[in-house]
């Protein structure tokens, strides 16, 4: 009877564990960061970077899918921190998202642990610091989500990986340029575009001065490689390309598309991609590898252009001459919207896990909410420079969306947020837009202004479904793609022009949306989506974390913390696993006590 009595608690506590620690099957990834300042001359000129474990950009974080990752981040920096991850959707587990919605921001000389899973996901992303414009002095790098090895991938395994972070680059601090802002001004022409924090290599002595460190890719002939392409500027959008090389795509943000050749590719503010290429090249010389300014206008843009080598082991020279040919497309502005239309999801194929991509028959779904969002040129609101998006700029609150939430704390955001464009004057607010769980969202993007804008959601992925010039009607869903349109998490809008996404409402939190050009961001375009737990807190979605970080109203709440002279182990992992094994050892004693 008694060994009955202690199988069966034994069983219960056994039960209790897996349920209150599901994850703990699944490997963990541990990363230790130190993000500082450091001096580079990427354009040749001596200026302050934000690098992480003094590398800029920062380290490629290399995980496979379903991976448990705990990041260990400690801010040495000068103002408040916090990083996000985008494209990592974060199930039920907006707490470490990393923006102001739902993060108190990490103070100088703090250290906070982020620990998520990448949870169903594979292909290229990358993180970046959300605050205070500092993606435009870097703190970036690179998320790679694996397959599992039980998941087929469409293709032959590359003979290498590289990775390219490509991006416009100001020779102003970041602090500077938010000023600039700041006082209602415009940030100008960039000075330059990097390509993994490098300068351009001198295509042309008047146009890049000599003496500037570029990237150099070393390859091999008749091998395939595979490059992940990223682009975390600021505002501009880029063409990519290799000098001779074809770019086979086979992955954007996750998905793995229809394979098609390009001979270059717009990449626009926060997007990411995969190719593949072959050097197939009879290697005369080196190549170039190009990113250049896009659907901009005058002769101060000729010198943002970002230049690279790819450099075969048996090159007979250095690259030389003009550079291979822009799109040619000055009096066609749909050559790139067609480009952008022909990238769709691979439905043959299997991701992260088994089905097919194409099994989500997303096209023949219900709508339940309907919100078309139009921003606007700058405006002026209280005598400040802002950017709305129907007719309300954000402003984050001294207290998180989410923590508000969590400790009943009213008054912090309202939940009125406009569904479609208003006739009212514009206005600051911290307005939200409140969703279902479980519902489908169908969001079209009415850009209204001059230049391309880039929206990003963070939490989802979302179906591109359509995309035109003119003004969006319903008349519009009769050119809907409803079979296979690429799912993504960044996509672009291009001036005077809408584009449409439906998004599956099935991660509970609440969860960014908004511009990834860091000017018009910084300026306000932006909303947070609130997906609400239908089974209570601690149900559905995930309990806030043992680290939590207080500030605004439940301020009083943090206790403070003794600065960190070096990175402590990944404590949020520490303790779980620690109770994990009290749990554990509890049911040996159970087992064999007397």
């Amino acid at each position: 009877m008694m060994l009955t009595w202690r199988v069966a608690l034994v069983a219960v506590l056994a039960v209790a564990v897996l349920t209150w620690h599901s994850n703990a099957a699944d490997p963990f990834a541990f990363f230790d960061w130190d993000v500082s300042y450091m001096t580079a001359s990427p354009l040749g000129v001596p200026q302050q970077v934000i690098a992480i474990n003094k590398k800029f950009p920062g380290p490629v974080m290399n995980v496979t899918t379903n991976y448990n990752v705990a990041v260990n981040v400690l801010n040495s920096l000068d103002e408040p921190l916090l990083l996000t991850w985008d494209g990592i959707q974060m199930r039920k587990n907006c707490w470490q998202d990393g923006v102001l919605g739902t993060n108190c921001p990490i103070p100088p000389g703090w250290n906070w642990t982020y620990q998520f899973q990448v949870k169903d996901q594979i292909g290229s992303f990358f993180y970046s610091p959300s605050l205070n414009f500092q993606r435009a002095a870097g703190g970036y790098g690179g998320i790679t989500v694996n397959n599992r090895a039980v998941i087929l991938v469409p293709f032959g395994t590359p003979d290498g990986d590289f990775t390219l972070f490509m991006g416009d680059w100001y020779k102003k601090n970041h602090t500077d340029l938010r000023k600039i802002l700041d006082d209602g001004k415009d940030l100008g022409v960039p000075d330059g575009v990097l390509i993994n924090g490098k300068g351009p290599y001198q295509y042309n002595t008047s146009l890049v001065p000599a003496g500037i460190d570029y990237e150099t890719i070393n390859v091999e002939p008749g091998k395939t490689y595979r490059f992940r392409v990223h682009n975390v500027g600021i505002s501009t959008s880029l063409n990519f390309r290799i000098q001779g090389h074809n770019l086979l795509m086979v992955e954007t943000e996750g998905t793995y598309t229809v394979q098609q050749n390009y001979t270059n590719l717009d990449i626009h503010v926060g997007q990411s991609y995969s190719f593949l290429v072959t050097m197939d090249q009879n290697a005369s010389s080196d190549y170039y590898i190009v990113a250049s300014a896009r659907f901009v206008n005058g002769s101060s843009w000729d010198r943002v252009t970002g230049v690279g080598i790819l450099h075969y082991s048996n090159s007979k020279g250095k690259a030389s001459g003009p550079l291979p040919d822009p799109p040619n497309d000055q009096f066609d502005k749909t050559w790139s919207m067609n480009q952008a239309r022909s990238i769709r999801t691979n439905t043959s194929t299997g991701a992260a896990r088994p089905n097919p991509q194409g099994s989500f028959h997303y096209g023949s779904i219900n709508v339940t909410h309907v919100y078309v969002l139009q921003n606007l040129p700058p405006v002026r609101i209280n005598g400040k420079l802002r950017t709305t998006l129907n007719g309300i700029s954000y402003v984050p609150p001294d207290t998180p969306l989410r923590l508000a939430d969590l400790y009943d704390k009213s008054g912090v955001y309202t939940s009125n947020f406009p569904t479609g464009p208003t006739t009212r004057p514009p206005t600051l607010g911290s307005s939200i837009i409140n969703a279902s769980y479980k519902g489908f969202m169908e969001i079209v993007f009415q850009n209204n202004n001059t230049i391309i804008q880039t929206y990003h959601l963070d939490g989802y992925a979302f179906f591109v479904v359509g995309m035109d010039y003119g003004v969006w009607t319903e008349n519009s869903r009769g050119t809907y793609n409803k079979w296979d349109g690429v799912s993504r998490c960044t996509i672009q809008v291009y001036p005077g022009a809408w584009t449409a996404v439906m998004v599956s409402l099935d991660n509970v939190g609440i969860w960014n949306l908004r511009v990834e050009n860091l000017d018009t961001w910084y300026l306000g375009q932006e909303v947070y989506v609130k997906v609400p737990d239908p089974s209570g807190y601690n149900v559905t979605e995930m309990v806030a974390p043992d680290n939590i970080l207080y500030c605004g109203l439940l301020k009083d709440k943090q206790k403070q913390q003794v600065p960190h002279g070096s990175l402590a182990a990944s404590s949020s992992s520490v303790l779980a696993s620690s109770k994990t094994l009290t749990f554990m050892l509890l049911l040996l004693a159970l087992m064999f006590s007397p």
